[in-house]
C-alpha cells in the first residue's frame, strides 16, 4: 500500500469581483489554516482574467509572511506570458522572504486567453514569439546564479562593485522547480531537466482511454529519464471530498459538484484526447479504499489535494480537516514528517 510522505494541498484563490480582497484574504487564512494541521505545502493557481490569482510570486510573499514552516507552492505559472528575468526575480524575493519555502510550478506553450490579452503582454506580434520551454531554460539559467557576461563585467552601485547576476539570489531555488507535465513530449523535456512532476487529474491519453493506465505510464517515464533520480519528486493530485464532518447540505452539494463532472470520465476528449480522472466524494473509508485501489497513487508518496473553484471557506477548511485526520494517516501519513526531512535535508546540503 501507498505510504505518503508528504500531504499538500491546492487552492484556486477565488474572490468575488466586488470584493478580492475578502477572497484573497480568506485564502491566506486557508494556508494558515493548512500549516496549522501539519500540512506540507500549499499551492496556489496562477490564473489570467479570472476571479483568482493573477500573480502567484505576490500572492506567496504575502504568505510567507503568514506562515513559516509550510511549503509554498505555484501549480502552475504559464511561462508564455512571462518575462524569465523579471519573474526570476519575483519569485526569488518571495524564496528568500519564506526562508527558502517556494516551489516554482510551471507550464509552457501558448497559455490561456492568448487571442484576448496576447496583444497587451507582448510588443509585437506575439504569434511568432517562441512560448514553448526556452523560456524556462532560461528561468533556470537565471535562479541558478549564472553570472551575466565575462569575468571581468561588474556592475556600480552606491558603496558596492559586484558582477551582475539576477538578484537576489536564493541558492537551491533553481531545484525546487516543478513541470505540470501532462503528455509524454513534456514529460521527456520536464524529466531531461532536471524539474520535479506535479501529475494531476487531467492527463493527454496517449494509446489509452483508461486514465490510470496513462497517469501510470507518464510517472514511469519521468522516473526513467529524469536526471536527478536521487532526489525527484513527484506530487500525485486528486479532488478529495470527504463528508464526514460536513453538515447534510454540504454532504449534497459535493455529490452534486461529482455528479456534474462524473459525465466527462472515462472517454477522451478533442484533438490532445484529454483525460479526465474521477473526484472521490464521501465518507472517509470509502475515498481511502478508492485511492487504494488507485494503481497510479501506488506509484507515488506525496498527495495534492485538489480543492475545487466552486466551494467556500468553510467548505475548504472542512475537506482539508477531514482529509489530514481521517484519510492521510490510513497511509501512515504522520503530520510535518516530510517538512522535517526536508529542513534536514537543505541542513546538510
Amino acid at each position: 500500500m501507498t505510504r505518503l510522505t508528504r500531504l499538500h494541498f491546492l487552492t484556486p484563490g477565488n474572490y468575488p469581483d466586488d470584493d478580492p480582497a475578502r477572497g484573497l484574504e480568506n485564502t491566506l487564512r486557508l494556508i494558515e489554516a493548512g500549516e496549522r494541521l501539519g500540512y506540507d505545502g500549499a499551492w496556489v493557481r496562477q490564473r489570467h482574467l479570472e476571479h483568482g490569482i493573477s500573480s502567484a510570486a505576490v500572492f506567496l510573499g504575502a504568505a510567507t509572511q503568514r506562515t513559516s514552516t509550510i511549503e509554498l507552492g505555484t501549480a502552475v505559472i504559464p511561462i508564455g506570458y512571462e518575462s524569465p528575468f523579471r519573474l526570476g526575480e519575483d519569485l526569488a524575493t518571495a524564496d528568500v522572504l519564506s526562508g527558502g519555502r517556494l516551489a516554482i510550478g510551471l507550464s509552457a506553450g501558448t497559455p490561456p486567453h492568448a487571442d484576448l490579452i496576447g496583444d497587451r503582454v507582448f510588443d509585437g506580434d506575439w504569434r511568432g514569439y517562441d512560448l514553448s520551454y526556452g523560456r524556462i531554460e532560461r528561468l533556470l539559467a537565471d535562479l541558478s546564479g549564472e553570472f551575466i557576461g565575462d569575468e571581468d563585467t561588474v556592475i556600480h552601485s552606491p558603496g558596492n562593485v559586484q558582477r551582475p547576476r539576477l538578484q537576489p539570489h536564493s541558492p537551491g531555488l533553481d531545484r525546487r522547480v516543478w513541470y505540470g507535465g501532462g503528455s509524454s513530449a513534456s514529460i521527456r523535456w520536464a524529466a531531461t531537466h532536471g524539474l520535479h512532476l506535479l501529475t494531476g487529474n487531467v492527463i493527454s491519453g496517449e494509446g489509452t482511454d483508461d486514465f490510470v493506465e496513462a497517469q501510470r505510464a507518464l510517472i514511469a517515464l519521468h522516473r526513467s529519464l529524469t536526471t536527478r533520480p536521487d532526489d525527484l519528486r513527484v506530487a500525485f493530485g486528486r479532488v478529495l471530498l470527504p463528508t464526514d464532518s460536513a453538515d447534510r447540505a454540504t454532504r449534497q452539494k459535493y455529490r452534486e459538484y461529482a455528479r456534474e463532472r462524473d459525465a466527462r470520465v472515462g472517454v477522451a476528449h478533442g484533438p490532445r484526447r484529454t483525460l479526465f480522472a474521477a473526484d472521490l466524494v464521501g465518507p472517509a473509508e470509502e475515498i481511502a479504499e478508492r485511492l487504494a485501489e488507485d494503481a497510479a497513487f501506488a506509484d507515488v508518496s506525496e498527495l495534492r489535494l485538489e480543492l475545487p473553484y466552486e466551494f467556500e471557506e468553510p467548505d475548504y477548511e472542512q475537506v482539508l480537516n477531514d482529509t489530514i485526520e481521517l484519510i492521510a494517516p490510513r497511509f501512515g501519513y504522520v503530520p510535518g514528517a516530510g517538512r522535517a526531512a526536508e529542513a534536514e535535508i537543505q541542513t546538510v546540503a
